[in-house]
């Protein structure tokens, strides 16, 4: 991962950077890593877990994807006609925090499927998110959430929640045999 978009940083280009364009930054830098992670995992890896019904490879994914939609997207600017071809409702609760990983692939989208799902959304935040205004960001978030109170701090959250789950399926990574990244 030389593409750091920490390796260049300055406090020159750091200066130069909108607070928009700093949270596209982390979002492109974190996704590059979660992808890393998942790069070599065959179908079946996506399933497997390694302490019955904790969690797994293609759940954390999934969620990654619906929280991702979530914090960029909907509480940003609500509804949309587009989101029902980012994702479908049934996809966002099958991922929505709260729920029990089942260990049936049969009851989930394919690998493939979840991960066009992440890239889906992930294009339409880099479409949208450039356009948002910086005053609107201090608006209070709705929904209402217990980490964050305005719009802003629901896209810096973006980040350090993918983070979290790409570290989770670095855990993961590790239990069923694979060895770390280097």
């Amino acid at each position: 991962m030389t593409d750091s978009i920490f390796s260049s940083a300055s406090v020159e280009s750091i200066s130069n950077t909108t607070p928009i364009e700093c949270v596209i930054q982390h979002l492109k830098f974190v996704r590059r890593y979660t992808l890393s992670l998942i790069d070599d995992l065959d179908d079946e890896e996506w399933f497997d877990q390694p302490l019955a019904g904790v969690t797994h490879i293609a759940w954390q994914v999934g969620h990654i994807a619906m929280s991702q939609y979530g914090l960029t997207l909907f509480r940003q600017r609500g509804r949309a006609e587009i989101d029902l071809q980012l994702m479908s409702g049934a996809f966002r609760k099958k991922f929505s925090k709260g729920t029990t990983p089942s260990s049936n692939p049969a009851d989930y989208p394919s690998p493939r499927e979840i991960r066009e799902i992440l890239n889906r959304v992930h294009q339409q935040m880099l479409v949208e998110l450039p356009g948002f205004e910086l005053r609107s960001l201090d608006q209070a978030i709705e929904p209402p959430h217990a980490g964050f109170a305005t719009r802003y701090g629901a896209l810096l959250f973006a980040s350090d929640h993918e983070m979290l789950h790409a570290g989770q399926i670095g855990l993961i990574r590790r239990l069923i045999g694979k060895q770390p990244l280097r």
